[in-house]
């Protein structure tokens, strides 16, 4: 039997989680990278042999690639801390909720960028 199994089993649960997240935030930067292609062909303006692509928009797409890049490194050290941890006999803080809030704002931001972007081309495509 492995000591403190549930302790390892939920590290790993969230491990895997963070996992997963960097992997649809990855997808996501790939999906806002060529996004504005998307909005090209749908509004009619893209015609074959030109390129309709946003600079700002590859900007973020790499941005967002390269942080969940980080969160995987990130969530890989923060998991073998907590396994040595948990298989320590001395009791240790849990750490601090940094990476969550930056999570979090990156998200937001995200969001916000968007707002804007979307509300951008709708105002554009009413012209």
């Amino acid at each position: 039997m492995i000591p403190r199994f549930s302790d390892h089993a939920a590290n790993e649960r969230t491990f895997l989680a963070w996992v997963r997240t960097a992997i649809a935030i990855m997808a996501f930067g790939f999906v806002i990278e060529r996004f504005d292609l998307f909005l090209a062909y749908l509004s009619g303006r893209a015609t074959p042999g030109t390129q309709h692509h946003s600079h700002t928009a590859e900007v973020v797409g790499l941005a967002l690639i390269v942080c969940s890049v980080a969160m995987i490194f990130t969530a890989t050290l923060r998991y073998m801390h907590h396994r040595k941890s948990i298989s320590a006999d001395e009791p240790c803080g849990y750490g601090n909720a940094l990476g969550d809030a930056l999570l979090a704002l990156m998200l937001i931001c995200l969001g916000v960028f968007l707002i804007a972007y979307v509300a951008h081309q709708v105002l554009m495509q009413g012209r």
